[in-house]
C-alpha cells in the first residue's frame, strides 16, 4: 500500500503543479508514449519507467545518451500520470460516498458504493 500512497502523493503534487492531459497529449509529438487507457495500465507504465529513470539517473556520470533516454521514458510517465490524475481524480468523490454510506442505516448503500470504490483503490495496492 505504500506504493500506492506514493502514486497518490505524486499524482496530487503534478495536479497542483498544473500538469494536464493536455499537457501530455502536447509532449506526444517527439516520442510516442506507450499507452495508459486504463488506471491499472497507467500505474503499471508509471512505476515501470519511473524505476527505468531510476537505474539511468544512478548512472555516474550521466551521458547524453541517457539524458536522451530519461527524455524519452518522460513521455509515458506524463501520458501515465495525467491517467492517474484524471482517474484519481473521480475516486474522492465515491469515498465520500462511502463515507456519508457509513454514517447511515442503509447497509446495501454502503455495500455498493464501497465496492465501486474499492475496485479502483485496489488498482494501487502494488
Amino acid at each position: 500500500m505504500r506504493q500506492g500512497f506514493c502514486i497518490l502523493a505524486t499524482a496530487m503534487a503534478v495536479t497542483l503543479g498544473g500538469l494536464t492531459a493536455a499537457a501530455a497529449d502536447e509532449a506526444v509529438d517527439h516520442y510516442a508514449p506507450e499507452p495508459s487507457e486504463t488506471l491499472g495500465e497507467a500505474v503499471e507504465n508509471f512505476v515501470t519507467y519511473n524505476n527505468r529513470m531510476a537505474e539511468i539517473l544512478a548512472r555516474d556520470p550521466l551521458t547524453v545518451s541517457d539524458m536522451e533516454e530519461v527524455h524519452r521514458l518522460t513521455y509515458t510517465v506524463e501520458v501515465a500520470l495525467a491517467k492517474i490524475n484524471a482517474e484519481l481524480g473521480a475516486l474522492a468523490p465515491v469515498l465520500e460516498e462511502v463515507h456519508l454510506a457509513s454514517e447511515g442505516d442503509n447497509p446495501a448503500r454502503l455495500s455498493g458504493v464501497a465496492e465501486v470504490y474499492l475496485e479502483k483503490a485496489r488498482v494501487l495496492d502494488r
